[in-house]
């Protein structure tokens, strides 16, 4: 029988981990290293903030100073520079908000300097402005707040992993380079091999993907339910506080299901359950400070409290536009009057769910032309009415963060869509229609933007902040 002892001495102990272990029976740190966050010297003490990246907190140092050469040594330090902590000892503080810290008594010894900084290195111990931070993209997630967005993203996707390996799911890897527009905007960036002037790499134009959930269906017919979390690219022009050129979605393709309201019950199940995952874990991802124009820590928590206590509602588009007519006669919208028939606006979504429902809802049955080929038709519709079985879930502040549908299933129906859009004219999607004559079966999907659901669940407004390197229209793509 194979044994595994498992050895956690392999790498260096990071501050959350000694965090963990750290008890009144502990009296003796052998070795920490981080980044100074802070540096405060008094008359006959010296404190030091450590941070590593791993926690919220960070490590306080306590350094009691004896002579004029470990004031001078001490003085030298500085936020930013790298730092190796020996043979410190653990004090417990109950009554503080950080329940130890490590005490040295010999800072010559015990405090060695790794990396140093430069004089104007820009992250001092104040506070700074998003935008400011924004302008320091290889600098800026050493912030509290930027940092603890990371982590929280972090362990957000790992909750929704979790939830689909509970759910029978497989994760797969579809292509990142594609010859098909997925979602047929056009809104495409194309690839081409920079030692050749044609397009002839491939054999044909090639793009990045805007979506993989066309080779998603090729592997939910093998798998039954699959998902992905892949970049996904669109060359569209808005450059607002929603949109990038690359972006993560996490997206889902699932076998045997009926209708497009077994989509919507899954995917509020999956998020309330992640938003659980996040409340149980609130004191390791939420940071104790957040910037002037993000939400605060408590008000973080009472928007998750009301995500997972409120019942999300569902209602159809045409409900929607009935219900943003009444609006709109009241007060009109700014930009946009609701039409049936027109694609919702992102101020239409904001007030829907924000103001009107105040919670998630889920919008239902758009027309037709305004979703893509692929959606099944719902039947028994009036000419000049029909609409698709199909969602978008919207959210306050943020608008639409999850669309799915059903796909149309029937290979006849399919290819008159496809020719009354005037789509497949040189046989590029062939290869998808001709799944509907291998062993077709009812199946739906969905695809959730990673970025906005991070940035609305963590309190900030602008999805910039929610990837480590934005990319959008406009933008340089250099560091």
């Amino acid at each position: 029988m194979l044994s595994f002892v498992r050895n956690y001495s392999i790498l260096p102990k990071t501050i959350k981990s000694l965090s963990k272990e750290v008890s009144s029976s502990t009296n003796h740190v052998q070795h920490v290293k981080g980044w100074i966050k802070s540096v405060r010297l008094l008359k006959n003490i010296a404190f030091i903030d450590l941070q590593d990246g791993t926690c919220t907190d960070a490590l306080k140092v306590c350094i009691p100073i004896e002579n004029s050469k470990e004031t001078e040594y001490v003085r030298r330090l500085k936020t930013g520079q790298s730092v190796s902590i020996t043979n410190a000892q653990c004090k417990m503080t109950p009554e503080r908000e950080q329940s130890f810290e490590l005490k040295i008594s010999e800072p010559l010894k015990s405090i060695s300097i790794i990396g140093n900084v430069t004089l104007d290195y820009p992250l001092q111990k104040k506070a700074h402005s998003l935008s400011f931070l924004r302008t320091q993209p290889t600098l800026k997630h050493r912030s509290s707040y930027l940092s603890s967005l990371m982590r929280f993203r972090s362990h957000l996707e790992l909750s929704l992993f979790n939830f689909f390996q509970e759910h029978d799911f497989t994760k797969v890897s579809p292509p990142v380079l594609t010859s098909s527009d997925c979602e047929g905007a056009g809104e495409l960036f194309k690839v081409q091999s920079s030692s050749r002037d044609n397009d002839s790499y491939f054999g044909k134009p090639t793009y990045l993907t805007v979506s993989t959930q066309l080779h998603l269906e090729i592997m939910a017919m093998a798998l039954s339910r699959c998902y992905t979390l892949t970049p996904c690219f669109r060359a569209e022009r808005s450059d607002t506080n929603r949109h990038l050129s690359e972006f993560w979605m996490l997206e889902s393709e699932i076998s045997f299901v009926d209708s497009v309201l077994e989509l919507t019950r899954f995917v509020e199940e999956m998020l309330k359950n992640s938003i659980k995952s996040c409340y149980e874990q609130k004191n390791e991802l939420l940071p104790i400070i957040t910037p002037d124009n993000s939400l605060t820590r408590e008000e973080i928590l009472k928007r998750w409290e009301s995500l997972l206590h409120k019942a999300w509602a569902t209602i159809s588009y045409t409900e929607a536009i009935g219900i943003l007519k009444k609006q709109h006669a009241m007060v009109p919208f700014p930009n946009y009057e609701p039409k049936w028939g027109e694609s919702l606006q992102t101020e239409h979504e904001k007030w829907l769910a924000g103001e009107h429902f105040e919670s998630p809802v889920f919008v239902t049955d758009y027309p037709r032309d305004c979703k893509a080929f692929y959606m099944k038709a719902n039947s028994e519709e009036l000419p000049g009415n029909e609409t698709v079985a199909c969602f978008d879930l919207l959210v306050p502040e943020m608008g639409e963060i999850v669309g799915g549908s059903m796909r149309e299933d029937n290979y006849d129906s399919l290819s008159r869509e496809m020719a009354r859009r005037k789509m497949n004219s040189s046989g590029e999607l062939t290869w998808y229609l001709k799944l509907r004559s291998e062993g077709t079966i009812p199946h739906g999907g969905f695809g959730l933007g990673l970025e906005r659901l991070a940035s609305y669940l963590f309190g900030s407004h602008n999805i910039k902040d929610a990837i480590p390197f934005h990319r959008s229209a406009s933008g340089s793509i250099e560091l």
